[in-house]
């Protein structure tokens, strides 16, 4: 009996073991695998979302042709403050008169795509409350050239000053890109408004009258210049007669 003590006190030591290791929590629990973090996104690419929607052809290859696609580009995936381009569709511009977009000088294409792109992101429903005019990236020599909103609920309309169209789509609105269409060609007063009159040419100056006038200030003519010689013929044939009458009668 007493041999068997040590093994019983064993036994019973091991089952008291067993069930506080049950009852205590473990001290180490599997890790469970984290979520992956989402990708970073790619950067955004504005002629490829427009190409995606189609209608957009021309304006995409203003884009290209200006080199403002590269521009928007750089700043739409380093600004802090986003961007916002109102595209014109292809009816939009084919609604222009001829020769319109053509006759602009490379300078001044570049300012009119500049005119539809905003330096900051813009929701619809900021334009309803923004302070007008809303500055562009277009710019002249008195500063940049702006667009002014109005609208009612959710519908909002932009103005130029030479034409008025409503924003009937955001093609994507998402920071740090919002874009929208427009069913007009957004034309900036600035290329596209009344020119100012010409001023006149100086008019040419009259020669003074009194520069080309020969003052007359020789004594009048005699009366008898011009006829000296006859007068001296006349007084020559007179004494030769006087002596002639002289001398007859002298001889008588």
């Amino acid at each position: 009996m007493a041999a068997s003590t040590p093994l019983s006190l064993i036994i019973l030591v091991t089952l008291i073991n067993i069930q506080l290791l049950l009852l205590l929590p473990p001290q180490t629990q599997a890790q469970t695998p984290s979520a992956p973090a989402p990708a970073p996104a790619g950067p955004v690419n504005l002629t490829g979302i427009l190409d995606k929607n189609g209608q957009y052809t021309t304006f995409i290859g203003l884009l290209t042709e200006t080199q403002v696609a590269n521009q928007i580009e750089n700043q739409l995936n380093t600004s802090s403050e986003g961007l916002t381009v109102f595209a014109p569709t292809d009816n939009a511009f084919n609604n222009l008169k001829s020769g319109a977009i053509n006759g602009l000088s490379t300078q001044e294409k570049v300012q009119l795509v500049l005119y539809h792109v905003s330096p900051k992101y813009y929701r619809l429903v900021d334009l309803l409350t923004v302070t007008n005019p809303v500055r562009t990236q277009a710019a002249g020599n008195d500063g940049n050239w702006g667009l002014n909103f109005t609208g009612h609920g959710n519908q909002v309309n932009v103005t130029t000053g030479i034409v008025t169209t409503q924003i009937n789509n955001a093609l994507r609105q998402q920071f740090p890109l919002g874009l929208y269409q427009v069913d007009l060609v957004l034309l900036p007063e600035e290329l596209f408004g009344a020119k100012p009159p010409a001023s006149a040419p100086p008019a040419a100056k009259t020669p003074s009258t009194t520069s080309n006038t020969t003052t007359n200030t020789s004594a009048p003519a005699s009366p008898t210049e011009g006829t000296g010689a006859g007068g001296r013929n006349v007084v020559g044939w007179g004494l030769s007669l006087g002596l002639g009458m002289l001398c007859m009668g002298a001889l008588s």
